[in-house]
């Protein structure tokens, strides 16, 4: 029997039967929310592992030593899940660009930077920008070494309104599974944003299940070989492997669905590995597993990558607020180590950059290069200095704000102005407690205010 003549068969059960107690449905939601945002995102790389997903998306709580924006993303991925399902309630209004530009906003958060391959396949990083079309062209290296082209930034806008025409024409044409298939597909293939495509391929994919009483499908992670491998037969034009694909993850779905309308118990085979993976998270602690790890030059590189890099870059996009009330603006990076007279650095992520590819050189390699290095340092400072108000009058004022993390032997410390007693700092934790996203928000929100305020009251003192 064909998968989609199967999903006839199993939503035909689902409509025969009473609807879910409350509770089942509640039970029954909150499985596919976390299933589809737990596969969904470890389709692209998030690490996040079930346990932390839940703990994140339902406790609202964060454990492990991942990046802050694997956190971001995982709770953006929940709103644009939800939005999708706004979407899919009201059956009269017609999917839009807008729809889903909007989709890819809330997931990508804010601009980031990220490795990508030219054309011709050379290395390259690009700025990406959230919820516009793509500027550059997005090429991928399959696993062959190939490079794979999708629609060229020139193409893409006509693309993109091509396949809302040609969705609003099929709408009603085709079976349901089939038209989100092809939607999934199609937009894939034209690929219009720098990233987050393949995530907004399947809320798209399940934009359209919902609007038709389906429930989601969710794309298994650990099936991603044979989900790429139906995707590579539709570039070829082999559809229907695709549609069939999609149809047989949707029977999981119904299965669940089913279940949740008999009263039955909806946990799965690997369910008890979920909860005890959970609990102990649990175990360890709120922030982390309080190991007592000594400073080095790459536990200071690590706690950055995974944490401070996203603290430092959410304190200049929340003070960019104020650039159009000055007339200039500077950074200043000051930091601490045996070397520190013999650079100069712009940014942050320039500092510790170079303190990774240092920490790579052997002692025969500096020695030979007689180079100066940075392997460790005591402190890190970042100041943004406004000058020039420019809504007093002839009277004019300056205002400056610093983020400062100093690096002691098992801890580091986060405050405004380096020094520190009592307890005079935003956060100060072991090496091994990773700062959360919702920590690094209330520093800089602090920050913030703090300039606002000396704004009022400077610009109040001069009138």
């Amino acid at each position: 029997m064909h998968p989609l003549d199967i999903v006839d068969e199993l939503m035909a059960e689902l409509k025969s039967l009473p609807a879910a107690s409350p509770e089942n449905k509640q039970k029954l939601d909150k499985k596919f929310r976390l299933e589809f945002n737990y596969n969904s995102n470890h389709l692209e790389g998030n690490t996040l592992s079930y346990s932390e997903t839940e703990l994140l998306l339902i406790f609202d709580d964060t454990k492990g030593s991942h990046t802050m924006r694997e956190y971001e993303e995982m709770k953006a991925h929940d709103v644009a899940y939800h939005m999708t399902e706004q979407l899919a309630k009201d059956r009269e209004r017609p999917l839009t660009e807008q729809d889903i530009r909007d989709l890819n906003k809330v997931l990508l958060v804010r601009p980031f930077w990220k490795e990508a391959i030219t054309p011709d396949g050379q290395d390259t990083r690009r700025l990406i920008k959230v919820g516009e079309y793509k500027e550059q062209p997005n090429s991928v290296r399959l696993a062959n070494g190939e490079i794979f082209n999708y629609a060229s930034p020139a193409e893409t806008p006509a693309l993109m309104q091509e396949l809302i025409e040609w969705f609003r024409g099929e709408e009603e044409a085709v079976h349901a599974v089939t038209l989100a298939a092809l939607l999934h597909y199609k937009f894939v293939r034209i690929h219009p944003f720098d990233d987050g495509n393949g995530r907004v391929s399947r809320l798209l994919m399940n934009y359209v299940l919902l609007k038709y009483g389906y429930p989601p499908v969710i794309i298994k992670s650990k099936d991603k070989v044979n989900y790429l491998r139906v995707l590579r037969l539709a570039d070829v034009g082999d559809y229907a492997p695709f549609i069939a694909y999609i149809a047989e993850q949707l029977q999981w779905s119904l299965n669940m669905a089913l279940k949740a309308a008999r009263n039955e118990d909806l946990a799965e085979d690997d369910d008890l590995d979920k909860e005890i993976s959970l609990f102990k998270k649990e175990l360890t602690g709120r922030r982390g597993d309080n190991e007592l790890i000594e400073k080095s030059g790459k536990v200071i590189v690590d706690l950055y990558d995974s944490s401070l890099a996203s603290l430092f870059a959410l304190f200049k996009e929340k003070l960019s607020q104020f650039d159009d009330m000055f007339a200039k603006k500077h950074y200043s990076i000051r930091f601490s180590s045996r070397n520190d007279r013999q650079f100069q650095f712009k940014d942050v992520d320039e500092l510790f950059l170079t303190m990774k590819s240092h920490l790579t050189l052997t002692t025969e390699e500096i020695a030979n290069q007689e180079i100066y290095t940075i392997t460790d340092i005591d402190f890190v400072e970042m100041q943004i200095y406004f000058e020039a108000f420019k809504y007093d009058g002839i009277n004019t004022f300056g205002i400056s704000s610093t983020l400062y993390v100093t690096f002691d032997r098992y801890s580091y410390v986060i405050n405004n102005k380096g020094s520190y007693s009592g307890d005079d700092y935003f956060i100060k934790s072991l090496y091994s407690e990773k700062l959360s996203i919702e920590e690094a928000q209330q520093i800089v929100r602090t920050l913030a205010a703090a300039v606002l305020t000396e704004i009022k009251n400077s610009k109040k003192s001069k009138i």
